[in-house]
This record gives structure tokens, sequence and C-alpha cells, in this order.
């Protein structure tokens, strides 16, 4: 290191659409309030494939480190003022720029990692986001329960409403993603291909009553619309998919008819986020449920772009890709 550079970091930019570089940055300094974390990893997010195709909205380069969301670590350095945290402790955090070697976090947007999870991988916000998604939901034992796009989300959610007692019917274009579903417990698989033979089947499955609950996990028109018609009279339609391309039209006449309420289960607040990724933690760390088969491809951090491409593209036997320093 050249004499008076201070510290520095390796941290990935996404220069243009598709393209990314590697820069050394200055090591961040945690502020009032502030952790560093010293990554392990950042699981790689499907929000962040439109900013990754380059949408007239999207400015380049990114920050350094930015769109990733999904990082842990260990704490390293603590800024004036934090208390109840530890230097060497293992954590998730809710950060912004962990496509990096450090990032910065909010002292309490940060969550202490149980011993039974060393060395486990850990992307916490998905995690924390399928908590809230499920408790959101309000799924019952004895319950219809439909799963439109079986990805790491839906296959968590399919474990979730199984173990509290319902008869998940999950629906996926993927045979991967189906033989998935019904690992974690699906009751009935159905492929996603011709809408129409999919009502019909979930009709017959329901003896034409439908589902109590429908949750919508792929974020597109198509699932949406079909949701619709799987949700029974006054059932509940949740709508955990991340529609960011674009406005969407509904069936307001069939909402309207049935009578079914409509969740829309992404959380904004910072909180929800801490206490959903908590929740997941202790879950895991009990041993009710293992998300570790959901991690199917690990990518150094240089070949981000191989791991925004493959989140994209799903190869055969992809659910979940990790990217480490």
């Amino acid at each position: 290191m050249a004499e008076g550079v201070g510290p520095r970091m390796r941290a990935a930019v996404v220069t243009g659409p598709g393209q990314i570089r590697i820069d050394e940055v200055p090591l961040p300094e945690p502020g009032p309030g502030q952790v560093r974390v010293r990554l392990e990893g950042c699981g790689v997010c499907a929000s962040n494939l439109t900013p990754w195709a380059g949408p007239p909205w999207m400015n380049f380069p990114t920050e350094p480190g930015g769109l990733g969301h999904e990082g842990w670590g260990v704490i390293d350095a603590l800024g004036p003022g934090v208390t109840g945290l530890l230097e060497g402790e293992r954590v998730a955090a809710v950060s912004y720029h962990a496509y990096a070697e450090y990032d910065l976090a909010a002292a309490d947007a940060v969550i202490r990692l149980p011993p039974a999870l060393a060395k486990a991988p850990f992307p916490g916000e998905p995690l924390g986001c399928a908590m809230n998604i499920f408790r959101r939901s309000g799924v019952e034992a004895g319950q219809n329960v439909a799963i439109i796009g079986i990805g790491f989300l839906g296959a968590i959610l399919t474990r979730l409403a199984t173990d509290a007692g319902a008869r998940v019917i999950a629906i996926s274009r993927r045979a991967y993603s189906l033989d998935l579903a019904r690992q974690m417990g699906a009751a009935e698989t159905l492929p996603l291909e011709d809408h129409g033979a999919v009502i019909e089947q979930v009709k017959a499955l329901t003896g034409g009553a439908f589902c109590e609950r429908v949750i919508e996990a792929v974020g597109a028109q198509g699932p949406l619309d079909l949701a619709g018609e799987l949700t029974g009279e006054r059932g509940r339609l949740i709508i955990a998919g991340y529609h960011q391309d674009g406005p969407r039209q509904v069936n307001l006449w069939l909402w309207n008819w049935r009578g079914i309420d409509v969740i829309n289960a992404h959380e904004r607040d910072p909180q929800a986020y801490v206490d959903g990724i908590a929740e997941a933690a202790e879950m895991i760390a009990r041993g009710k449920f293992d998300p570790s088969p959901l991690y199917t491809h690990t990518y150094p951090l240089e070949r981000l772009d191989e791991a925004l491409n493959a989140t994209r593209d799903r190869p055969d036997g992809f659910l979940k890709a990790i990217v480490v320093p």
C-alpha cells in the first residue's frame, strides 16, 4: 500500500446495463450510531434485475457496493455512541452497499446471529421478508393456500404454510421448482403453463371453492391475474412479488364480486425488516426450517455479473445466488 494511502476495500460498481467493475475504494468509517460490518457474503435479489437491465430511470455508475442489500458478516468497528454491540459479533444487517468487502449499517438495523448459525450463510433481508409476508398472509390450519412462483421466497413460504397446517398448492413454470416445492411440503404442484388449465385444476382440487389464501410471488402481470382467479370468496390475495417494471391492471370486477382482501405484503418500516430478520434467525437456529439447500450458487465478488445473469436466466437447478468477497 502506498505511503499516505488509508485502508481500502474492494467493491463492485455497476457501470452500465449488464456491466460491472471492481474498484478499490476507501474503507468506510462508521459515523455516530453506525457500525461497520466485514462482510462474509451477500445474497443476490431479483429486485436487482431491473436496474441491471438499465431502464431509463437508472443512473450509472452505481455507488460502490450498490444494489447489494442482503449482507451478513462480523462487526469490525463501532461508531460514536453505539452501545449494546461488540466488535467481533456475527450479524446480519439492513444495509445497501453490500456487494463489497465492508458496509456500514445503523446500529439499530443490525441483528445478532445466534451461535447455532455460526459459519452458516445468512442473507437476512429476504429471510426477514419471508417472515413478514407469512405473518401478513394470515395462513391458518386447514386452509387451501396457492403459492404462485416457487423461487427462494415461494419455497420458504411453502414450508411455513405447510408447517402451519395449510394445504399448499404450489404453482411454478420450472420442473425444478415444483420438485423443490414438494420437498418443502407442498401437497399439490401444478405447472404454470396454461392459466385456464391451472384455474380448472385448482377449482377441482378445492371442490369449486378455490383458495382461502393466494400468494403471488413472481412480480408480473400474468401471475397477478391468475392469483385473483384462484382466490375464493372472502379469501385473501397476498402480493409478495416485487412489481417494479411498470403499472398493473387488475380485474376489479372479479375482486369486488368475490369480496376478497388484497394485501401488499412489502414492508417499508425499517423496524419491520429488523423484526423479520430476527424472527428468521431464531426459527432457523431452533431447527424449524433449514434454508441452506436453497442457496444453490455461490460466486466471488468479481463474478457478480454472472450471479446477476443467473438470477435473471435461472438455469436448471438455480434458485438463489450468494456473492462472497
